[in-house]
């Protein structure tokens, strides 16, 4: 439990360390020490193996980030935000590498713990419903589809959700 807390522990010495630094006017050393607790509160709500993670995949380098997101040894022991987007960037490693049962567990775990930003629901509810439809389940399909709709404010995913929606018209 307290493995959590290490980073802000850090922090926090080093915060009232550049007070210190302050009240004996060396500022340089003293602003340097704020910059890096800084960077350890950072570090603390986001996780530095998600963040690089996400990057491959936002490269499309599935093979990098799935070997990123396997040196997680423990998610469970992550802050909730980070455990929700563990399991988000599994399930979409999972989906691409066609391991769709472990995908499906890892995209349900995701919304379960809750995502923050409503977008990556709905990129949640859209997978869930491809895995759906590929498992001729139509109907849980068709309810994952009509969550996506409804989360996908910015209308950002509608030629993938049309494109579920041809499928479904095809079984």
């Amino acid at each position: 439990m307290i493995r959590k807390y290490v980073r802000l522990i850090i922090a926090g010495i080093l915060f009232l360390g550049s007070i210190l630094l302050f009240v004996q006017a060396i500022i340089g050393y003293g602003v340097l020490a704020v910059l890096v607790s800084g960077i350890f509160v950072l570090f603390h709500f986001k996780n530095e193996k998600n963040l690089i993670a996400f990057y491959f995949v936002r490269k499309n380098k599935f093979a990098k980030a799935e070997r990123i997101l396997s040196k997680i040894k423990h998610p469970e022991n992550m802050i909730k935000g980070q455990e929700a987007y563990y399991y988000y960037l599994s399930g979409l490693v999972d989906a691409q590498s066609n391991r769709t049962s472990q995908g499906e567990k890892n995209f349900k775990k995701a919304l379960e713990i809750g995502l923050r930003v409503s977008t990556d629901q709905a990129v949640a509810r859209l997978n869930l419903s491809g895995i759906c439809l590929s498992k001729r389940n139509k109907k849980l399909a068709k309810y994952h589809l009509q969550e996506c709709k409804k989360l996908d404010k910015h209308k950002a995913l509608t030629a993938q959700i049309r494109e579920i929606e041809g499928m479904m018209k095809r079984i």
